[in-house]
């Protein structure tokens, strides 16, 4: 599947911004499940954009615009060629064992809740880890209701799972936390996600985890929509926890009164056909 991307995003402010500086982890790679055939960042004010891969190898974006302004805005547009490979990830940039994503966070901590799944999809699944990763999908897909209010983006596992309420970020934490509870590497994955209803605009991106499972290597799971990964899917950021695969994080002097505006496009990109 060829797919188009459009993802805009704006900050308003009610007193002049005078200096801003931002992290984009905007720029998808490529890999087994997708190609990049085209991608770009325009940024709304003058200033270098210094490109880098952090820790975990994303494709990172730093800039600093400094002067005086009540707006900023970052697009990022582009096409991905996509493939459905099950879900089974391959051709990844991989900086670490798969044992580093055991690694608890402040997101992702399992409270006794939390565990409880695990403990309980582990057991009806005989210790089969794939088995058991597709039963707390299952559990977490029909047991959440997908609701913007009550969660944002310092909302824990453990308080999104006792609300029995979030996005996909939320739910994205809760599926790590139950397989890192369990001793099964998992990870945090930014991206984009065309739904299959018609609809392409949406209000940001898309989120999910990789979880690690010996014989077949890292498998994602989208616990959003109770699926794993397909060709409608396209990897952007990878990270232990939303923070360290966000999309963009930075700090201002001045700008009170910040407003932030997300929209975001996924489409099928029309075909061209040759006679």
């Amino acid at each position: 599947m060829r797919l188009r991307i459009w993802h805009l995003t704006n900050y308003h402010y009610d007193t002049p911004a005078t200096s801003v500086i931002q992290m984009l982890r905007l720029t998808p790679r490529n890999h087994d499940s997708q190609y990049v055939a085209h991608w770009r960042i325009d940024v709304s004010t003058d200033c270098w954009l210094h490109q880098h891969e952090d820790a975990f190898g994303n494709i990172t974006h730093a800039f600093t615009a400094d002067g005086s302004f009540l707006e900023l805005t970052v697009i990022v547009e582009g096409e991905i060629e996509t493939r459905d490979t099950e879900g089974i990830m391959r051709g990844t940039v991989e900086r670490f064992p798969p044992s580093l994503y055991l690694r608890e966070t402040a997101l992702t901590r399992a409270d006794a809740n939390i565990a409880d799944l695990a403990a309980s999809c582990r057991d009806a699944s005989g210790d089969n880890a794939l088995e058991v990763l597709h039963l707390i999908l299952d559990r977490l897909h029909d047991n959440m209701t997908y609701d913007t209010d009550p969660t944002h983006v310092a909302t824990t596992a453990a308080e999104a799972f006792t609300l029995k309420r979030g996005v996909c970020q939320d739910l994205t934490h809760i599926f790590i936390a139950a397989a890192r509870n369990i001793g099964i590497p998992a990870r945090y994955i930014g991206g984009y996600f065309r739904r299959g209803d018609g609809v392409s605009e949406q209000d940001a991106g898309h989120a999910w985890a990789e979880a690690f499972v010996p014989e077949l290597g890292w498998v994602a799971f989208d616990a959003a929509n109770g699926i794993c990964g397909t060709d409608a899917h396209v990897r952007v950021a990878v990270g232990l926890d939303y923070l360290g695969a966000a999309p963009l994080r930075g700090a201002r002097i001045g700008g009170r009164g910040e407003a932030l505006s997300v929209k975001v496009r996924v489409a099928q990109a029309a075909q061209q056909t040759q006679n």
